[in-house]
């Protein structure tokens, strides 16, 4: 089922709307009640398995499984498209789809990704609990971080809290917190994941065990980084990530950021991808990367090909794109 796109911004003629002014950057004031907000709410997560199918090894019980995505136009730090794909488990085939274009109210600020994004897709899943409430998901994966965090609280965490459904979170590269690098000793480590599933714990310098490293496809090069959201063990948020690939990307994820791409190509009146063999002589645009500091930003940002990046040949491979 596909719920009619809509448009949060109270705005018509997006293909006249690409260039739009930043948002302006938060005082102290408002970043202070945003920390003791993230405060606040980390004391209601929970952080073990909840539910009955999250303990069977076949997960049996569990039948939808969602997934969402914040696609953005590259030159238009306003204007997104809010995407939540529910798709069934173990066909993993999308049973409902909703997009969404949002006019962002926040700037992008490191360890606060939460407050750009979440609450969009919190009206996404509650447009979906009043419209068609049998195909709410049992579990939600967010492209983004959940205990694997600044403060302890990423996206994910925030998602799960305010809609009461268990998150897990699934970046794609690593956040440096609590003494974790990207260095050798960790690239040593990935090199040593050999089969699909094969997976190693990010402990902290607190001692704490913050995610998982997760090899999610055979053909992957490149390890997955999962971390609990809300109301799921890490042990069952690992396993269920693995049985959602088809590719490197869980297909929850997957599905959410493709359709919300193709969703602002058809609203803006852009033209598809280019047609076989022409891709070789089009320049791939990638998207700019935040400030180096672990932000959550390349994890979550999805720009538009032909408004601003497509995919490499690798990568292309890995999202099964």
């Amino acid at each position: 089922m596909t719920a009619a796109g809509s448009d949060a911004t109270g705005r018509g003629a997006w293909g006249r709307a690409m260039a739009r002014e930043a948002v302006a950057w938060p005082p102290e004031e408002t970043l202070s009640l945003w920390k003791r907000e993230q405060a606040r709410l980390k004391a209601l997560v929970v952080d073990r398995d909840t539910e009955a199918w999250q303990r069977d090894a076949a997960f049996s019980g569990l039948q939808r499984v969602g997934g969402v995505d914040v696609s953005f136009v590259k030159g238009d730090s306003v204007s997104a498209c809010a995407s939540l794909v529910v798709l069934s488990y173990p066909e993993l085939e999308v049973v409902y789809e909703d997009c969404c274009m949002v006019s962002l109210t926040a700037p992008y600020v490191s360890g606060f990704l939460a407050f750009r994004e979440v609450p969009f897709l919190v009206d996404a899943v509650r447009r979906l609990q009043e419209k068609e409430p049998r195909l709410v998901p049992q579990v939600l994966l967010v492209d983004g971080n959940g205990v694997l965090h600044h403060r302890g609280f990423g996206v994910a965490c925030h998602l799960g809290v305010l809609t009461d459904l268990p998150c897990v979170g699934v970046a794609k590269k690593l956040l440096q917190v609590d003494g974790l690098e990207n260095d050798a000793q960790h690239k040593e480590k990935i090199r040593l994941l050999r089969a699909g599933g094969d997976s190693f714990p990010l402990i902290g310098g607190s001692g704490t065990v913050l995610g998982m490293v997760l090899k999610s496809h055979k053909h992957s090069s490149k390890p997955l980084y999962i971390s609990v959201g809300h109301k799921i063990s890490l042990e069952a948020a690992v396993r269920l990530t693995r049985g959602c690939c088809r590719f490197r990307i869980p297909e929850p994820v997957r599905q959410a950021d493709i359709r919300s791409r193709d969703y602002i190509r058809r609203t803006l009146g852009v033209p598809g991808p280019p047609a076989p063999g022409q891709e070789r002589s089009q320049k791939v645009q990638r998207p700019k990367l935040c400030p180096q500091e672990g932000s959550e930003e390349p994890e979550g940002y999805s720009q538009v090909e032909g408004l601003g990046w497509s995919p490499s040949p690798v990568e292309a491979q890995e999202w099964g794109t």
